[in-house]
């Protein structure tokens, strides 16, 4: 029993946590390994990541699988990851749809091999009934691209009548988004020490909480979950009040 878990408030969970998964080159290197040996050895920490939110009811977790800034990598190294994707929904398919969670994929799909993109699409069809949580895997994904597509789809929609620009607003613009069945996003954790966004959820995070830990993704635990819970339920969330005025709501 994890005594760390046992500090969190159970009705005061956030609602939906992201991950930047960074670090498993580092990782890698100092063990005298070539990168991609560490993105082998990450399966654990995703199936922590995981499981920790499914243990305490977190309903949303989106983990930052692939950026569409991964497209630069070497292309040895991209081979790497997209095999790797399929191997671990292959073996983690099944245990995924048994804990009862729902996969969800963002990002843009069409450039991912078709092996892969099917792989993805028959694991969300696969758990499209579960309820128990919510498992989102950002792939091909780049926010910067997802906010200017809503923006040429909302302008589209408006050339042809179908929107009013008067009435464009955060709640119309967020249905243009690939989160739009999804809630906000209440924590944001970066692991490996880099303390940047890098082009993940920038409209979703506008009033997330930020964590970055000094753990290489490969080393991140339930527990290293846990304590980030416990330090989000330390901090007052405002949404620009006055811890006043939040005090008194």
């Amino acid at each position: 029993m994890s005594l760390i878990k046992d500090k969190i408030d159970s009705e005061n969970l956030p609602q939906h946590v992201a991950i930047i998964m960074d670090g498993n080159g580092r990782w890698a290197k100092s063990r005298g390994e070539e990168r991609t040996f560490g993105h082998k050895n990450a399966i654990d920490a995703v199936r922590n990541a995981i499981n920790a939110c499914n243990e305490i009811n977190i309903p949303y977790l989106t983990l930052y699988t692939f950026s569409s800034e991964n497209w630069k990598r070497p292309a040895e190294e991209v081979n790497t990851l997209m095999s790797l994707l399929v191997e671990t929904l292959l073996l983690e398919a099944e245990e995924i749809f048994t804990k009862g969670l729902r996969m969800h994929v963002i990002g843009n799909l069409d450039k991912l091999p078709s092996l892969v993109k099917d792989q993805l699409l028959r694991v969300v069809e696969l758990t499209k009934e579960n309820t128990k949580g919510n498992l989102v895997l950002a792939i091909s994904y780049g926010s910067q691209n997802e906010i200017l597509n809503a923006v040429k789809n909302i302008s589209a929609d408006v050339k042809e009548g179908k929107v009013d620009i008067d009435n464009i607003d955060e709640k119309l613009f967020e249905n243009y988004l690939y989160t739009k069945d999804f809630p906000p996003v209440d924590l944001l954790i970066r692991t490996s020490g880099e303390t940047r966004i890098s082009n993940f959820l920038l409209w979703q995070i506008a009033y997330a909480e930020l964590q970055f830990l000094n753990v290489l993704w490969p080393d991140f635990s339930k527990d290293i979950f846990f304590q980030c819970i416990v330090d989000y339920q330390s901090k007052e969330r405002r949404y620009g009040l006055t811890g006043e005025q939040i005090k008194i709501q």
